[in-house]
């Protein structure tokens, strides 16, 4: 059955590829080859990484990641994009002065058999389940408000090109309805770079470069180190944020299927150097917007997505000298511009209602903070520390939760 909707879905791509879901796929994937770029740049140079390992690095997450993008998007027609967690970049970034590359290579490969195990058996399906929607949709709103905030912020740091992004980002939804206004902002910030010089590309080669395969040493104090903290980073943060996001949008997203497609995607991409491929929490809210178009034709951006992030990673060592070159004031305002509706919509799905109020609240307060402990993020602790506090003083809503969730599961198989 579900080989019969990927060939359905695919041959209705054609249908929903267009100028609102190619140019939000576009956008997602213009924030995801910078920031995260300089971040696995700068960590791979600190590591005492070779030039080639760094774009092997890059190949690996890129290529990977934008393969399971594809694959999931088209398989159940949602907007799902993959990429490799930021924070795992950071923490492996920070671990390679102490292990080999080998070394971590093989924490890598545990990390992600770890995640097959847990996703096969079901069990990231029912954790998800029980959790309550409005604790989710505080945690998404927490941890993602930053791409707003910071949007504000960059007006600061550079006048010109954010305010005006923003100008015409507002302008164009209110006097042009049918261009997507991300897409606008993006074009009118672009070309004011160019014309004012604030691209900056100096002393850089132009080669294309073979990906290099390394294989693993397996050692216990690296996968310690890093192969679970990976695990859980791909499980709590990444795929948690993109769930939530799905969820907020409308969508029954597959848990278990996007924890095991992603670990079997980054057991290949480990041997280049790939840390982790997984679900985007980002680039699927950008790809979700209600903005992008009809609920059914969004999975289409994430299938651009996909194909912009593998053809990056197919020549990264040629693009990259592009990419650090764009001002990182452009990356900011239009991440904060693409995450407008999401933020909107899931603090309405927060606070709509009575239950869960206090839980919501402290899921939102706890993902701001960017809390990180045991190098876990922010989005695992606002789980928990708002089931916490909701087990304490909102307890007989729990018992509500399961009653609405039966009823909604019961609904959605006599639909089916």
């Amino acid at each position: 059955m579900r080989d019969k909707h990927l060939r359905t879905n695919f041959t209705d791509l054609h249908q929903n590829l267009n100028v609102n879901t190619i140019s939000a796929g576009l956008v997602a994937s213009i924030f995801g080859c910078t920031g995260p770029v300089l971040n696995i740049i700068g960590g791979a140079i600190n590591g005492g990484l070779t030039y080639a390992q760094t774009i092997s690095w890059l190949f690996a997450i890129y290529f990977f990641s934008g393969l399971l993008g594809i694959f999931l998007a088209l398989k159940y027609r949602q907007p799902i994009s993959g990429a490799g967690t930021l924070p795992g970049a950071v923490l492996v970034a920070g671990s390679l002065t102490h292990f080999s590359l080998n070394e971590a290579i093989g924490a890598y490969l545990a990390a992600n058999i770890l995640v097959l195990i847990l996703g096969a058996s079901g069990l990231i399906d029912k954790v998800m389940k029980w959790i309550p929607i409005p604790i989710v949709m505080g945690m998404i709103v927490g941890v993602m408000i930053r791409f707003a905030t910071d949007m504000i912020t960059s007006i600061t740091i550079s006048p010109v090109l954010a305010g005006s992004a923003i100008l015409v980002f507002l302008l164009s939804s209110r006097f042009l309805k049918k261009v997507p206004p991300v897409l606008t902002a993006l074009i009118v910030a672009v070309l004011l770079a160019v014309f004012t010089n604030s691209f900056e590309i100096q002393n850089v080669q132009y080669s294309f470069m073979i990906p290099q395969l390394t294989m693993p040493t397996f050692s216990l104090e690296a996968i310690v180190s890093i192969g679970i903290p990976l695990a859980l980073l791909i499980i709590c943060s990444e795929n948690a944020q993109a769930t939530g996001v799905l969820m907020a949008q409308g969508y029954k997203p597959p848990n278990s299927a996007m924890a095991i497609c992603g670990s079997i995607v980054g057991l290949i991409a480990s041997f280049f150097g790939g840390h982790a491929t997984n679900i985007a929490g980002t680039m699927t809210a950008i790809c979700s917007a209600k903005e992008v178009g009809k609920k059914e034709s969004r999975y289409a951006a994430s299938v651009a997505n996909g194909v912009f992030f593998s053809i990056f990673g197919l020549f990264a060592s040629i693009v990259v000298p592009f990419v650090v070159a764009m001002p990182s004031v452009i990356v900011t305002v239009i991440a904060g511009l693409a995450m407008l509706g999401v933020l909107i919509n899931s603090l309405k799905t927060a606070f709509s209602n009575s239950r869960f109020q206090m839980g919501a609240f402290f899921a939102l307060i706890i993902g701001m903070s960017g809390v990180n402990f045991f190098n876990i993020s922010a989005p695992l602790w606002a789980i928990l520390g708002s089931l916490l506090v909701s087990s304490l003083i909102e307890k007989e809503h729990f018992s509500s939760n399961s009653k609405v969730a039966k009823a909604k599961d019961s609904k959605e198989e006599t639909i089916a």
